[in-house]
């Protein structure tokens, strides 16, 4: 390899290691690994990683930035509280999901979801451009291409959602389609555990027809029916374990 295209490569190597150190750390962090002992030092976890300082404090400054970690004179990197944490960052939230599940994390973030996305829907049925309607209509047309083994059914229902939130033409709620990708990854899978069939298509048709139909009334609470369902489910799930 020529010496230029070794340099070429030295800063994604760099990148690569500290994303890797970055999720390594994260997941450690949420997952307790760390619990009752302190935060090592950048020296203890560039030898311990095998890495240089340089990676290691750039994994650390990330972590900082999601509100993880703090850097406190005299007494070193610590680890904040939860409470702290950004959880709007996928990062967080996806730790947060791979970590021992949580019906009460999930039963937070499908509260989220029912403050946020049927709002999203009655600004759709507002708002949507033509392309956008198609869009959420494809997404509709995947779930039921899911019902008979033609697609993904997680992945279209997400499709669905995704294009509902921006068809809102709001830049604030299109800025939470990450976090709901992330988030819905983990909601229907457990809720479709739980009911043990899918998603269902006439439930989300509703919410397509009254947004076609520039409903906003009729988006809303067909939207707010759905996620509301959901929640429906995790409460029950929570009573007979109870």
């Amino acid at each position: 390899m020529s010496r230029l295209a070794l340099e070429d490569t030295r800063p994604q190597l760099g990148r690569n290691l500290t994303y890797g150190m970055l999720d390594s750390l994260g997941r450690a962090i949420v997952t307790g690994h760390f619990d009752g002992k302190a935060f090592p030092t950048e020296a203890e976890l560039a030898k311990q990683h095998g890495v240089s300082r340089s990676v290691t404090r750039e994994a650390v400054k990330m972590l900082t930035a999601k509100g993880l970690l703090s850097a406190r004179p005299r007494q070193g990197t610590v680890i904040q509280p939860t409470a702290s944490w950004n959880l709007f960052d996928t990062d967080v939230l996806r730790w947060l999901l791979e970590r021992q599940f949580s019906v009460e994390l999930l039963k937070h973030f499908n509260q989220l979801r029912v403050a946020i996305e049927p709002e999203a829907a009655a600004l759709a049925a507002r708002f949507a451009s033509d392309a956008e309607l198609e869009r959420i209509g494809e997404g509709l047309a995947r779930m039921e291409a899911a019902e008979r083994g033609l697609d993904d059914t997680l992945e279209a229902d997400i499709a669905f959602h995704v294009a509902i939130l921006r068809a809102s033409r709001n830049p604030f709620y299109i800025q939470f389609r990450d976090v709901v990708t992330t988030a819905l990854r983990t909601s229907i899978r457990f809720t479709n555990r739980i009911k043990g069939r899918s998603a269902s298509v006439s439930d989300h048709a509703a919410v397509r027809d009254a947004i076609q139909a520039g409903d906003p009334d009729g988006a809303r609470i067909a939207m707010r029916d759905l996620i509301g369902d959901v929640l429906t489910l995790i409460d029950e799930s929570e009573a007979r374990k109870g």
